[in-house]
């Protein structure tokens, strides 16, 4: 019987090769131990857990610190207004006059107002106005310009207001506690509202409310009994 050969259409199957994950060389195998051993060695492993530890422990102090920081240096506190003191600049008195106008009295006052600053970073407030009232009228109003407080400063103005007293003494009631008494008793609102400003990670806008009440004595000249209480909101 003749033998027969592959013809050129007849496909040839290759023999089968090893795979290289199933038959490793030596120098792979090696490899391969070296890795399982560094990661079997305790020495390593407890490098890396100090490591990771150390991580974390950062930034858990670093959360501490940024939180106390918040709640103390870079707490936003709020601003004192002070109402130092209130002078009467001219007093004018003409006399006693007709019966709808009785008395004629209109005088000028400055009060003296500080705004003490206690953050770490510098206050700036708008225009104000400090209103003068008896019995629940205004009679006066006073006009301040706005300005800045640098951090952990103290910053004083002037303002100066014509009382309109006359308004009070169309008062009857008003006109013989004067002609009695002399004095009248009288109330100050002031109103400044300004915006504190920490690198500008944090703002706060402010209201600052003082509220004062005094004695103006007509025939004295004075400014007696001055009582004032400030609130921030």
């Amino acid at each position: 019987m003749a033998e027969k050969y592959p013809s050129d259409h007849d496909q040839i199957r290759p023999l089968t090769i090893p795979s290289p994950i199933a038959h490793s060389t030596p120098d792979e195998e090696s490899d391969q131990t070296l890795r399982r051993r560094s990661f079997l060695d305790p020495k390593k492993r407890r490098c890396a857990l100090w490591c990771c530890g150390f991580c974390g422990a950062t930034v858990v102090l670093l959360g501490v610190i940024i939180l106390i920081l918040a709640f103390t240096v870079f707490r936003v506190k709020d601003p004192e207004l002070t109402l130092n003191s209130l002078n009467i600049d001219s007093l004018l008195v003409p006399g006693i006059g007709s019966l709808d106008r009785p008395l004629s009295v209109n005088a000028t006052l400055t009060a003296d107002i500080s705004i003490k600053n206690p953050n770490i970073a510098s206050l700036r407030y708008h225009n104000s106005t400090t209103e003068f009232y008896y019995g629940g009228d205004v009679v006066g109003v006073a006009y301040a310009p706005n300005g800045n407080v640098r951090a952990r400063r103290t910053v004083r103005m002037n303002v100066t207001v014509d009382v309109l007293a006359e308004k009070v003494l169309l008062d009857t009631n008003a006109t013989g506690v004067v002609l009695t008494e002399g004095s009248v008793n009288m109330s100050s609102f002031t109103d400044i509202s300004g915006r504190v400003n920490l690198l500008g990670i944090y703002k706060r806008d402010l209201d600052i409310l003082l509220n004062c009440s005094f004695t103006l004595g007509i025939l004295e000249r004075s400014i007696t009994d001055l009582n004032c209480a400030d609130q921030v909101k």
